[in-house]
């Protein structure tokens, strides 16, 4: 037998399309976005018009496509790519709205209450022992802990800085002073029992979480009808979460965590952007 050694043949990178299941509206709005940051930074040049730029950044957070794929696509470097995508997360993130200027919407709009919850963006599992805050023990799972408020369709108006997995609800929402915010604007909340004990205010009380059973303690048939009551004013705000996590770049973050909460708020704006068209 004698050992042959073929000589490789010159290959032509393939290049295959995929549907973007976004709106025009909202590839207008990145690419509008980026020509007037352009604009204002004096940049003359980019390898690529905004428009493209757009559509590879949207198609990196739609279908969490490698940026090495994206730029082996379009004749570019990945290092252009991650600029390209970091510098736009910055723009759109810079667009999220506060949480006072959101709740003040809600009450401006006619609305009485809003619905608030807590939810978990999982993470890839990294060594040491920095990443042991992120183990959330109620997922049993890595990740990063987000406060979120809707109206009461549903529709997602707010989303807080990433903390670390294992970090309470109430201990969020204090940081946050949402419970401040809410009496400012005359506002109401909605709430899980993951908030019990955040309104210590019995008489006049502004988060509504329901009741709790317990060894001693059972349902009467006035809190079973309170607590049903709840289950379906709450309802939409799991609705909210939908359109987020639509966003497969959520599926498990890659990115660094210090990084996420820019994320987080430019994907919200973008998910504002086709829940409103």
């Amino acid at each position: 037998m004698t050992n042959t050694k073929g000589r490789a043949e010159d290959t032509c990178p393939l290049v295959y399309q995929c549907r973007l299941p976004l709106s025009t509206r909202t590839v207008n709005h990145l690419t509008d976005l980026l020509r007037r940051y352009l604009k204002a930074i004096r940049s003359r040049w980019r390898m690529l018009p905004p428009g493209k730029i757009a559509v590879i950044v949207l198609a990196v957070l739609r279908h969490d496509q490698r940026l090495a794929d994206m730029a082996g696509g379009n004749n570019v470097s990945e290092s252009t790519v991650r600029r390209w995508r970091d510098e736009l997360i910055g723009l759109l993130a810079a667009q999220a709205p506060r949480l006072d200027r959101a709740l003040r919407k809600v009450a401006k709009q006619g609305g009485e209450v809003v619905l608030i919850d807590g939810t978990l963006i999982r993470t890839r599992r990294r060594t040491g022992k920095a990443d042991r805050r992120n183990y959330s023990g109620k997922h049993r799972s890595h990740g990063l802990h987000f406060l979120a408020l809707t109206d009461e369709n549903g529709r997602l108006i707010w989303i807080s800085a990433a903390r670390p997995g294992r970090t309470h609800d109430n201990t969020a929402a204090r940081h946050d002073h949402v419970l401040a915010h809410l009496r400012a604007t005359g506002l109401g909340a909605l709430a899980d029992l993951g908030f019990r004990g955040l309104d210590s205010d019995i008489l006049d009380p502004v988060i509504v979480t329901g009741y709790a059973a317990s060894r001693t303690h059972k349902f009467t048939p006035g809190e079973k009808e309170v607590n049903r009551v709840l289950a379906v004013g709450r309802a939409p705000v799991e609705h909210g979460f939908a359109p987020l996590r639509n966003w497969r770049i959520l599926t498990k973050l890659r990115t660094d965590p210090a990084r996420a909460t820019r994320l987080l708020h430019a994907l919200l704006v973008l998910t504002n952007l086709e829940v409103n068209r």
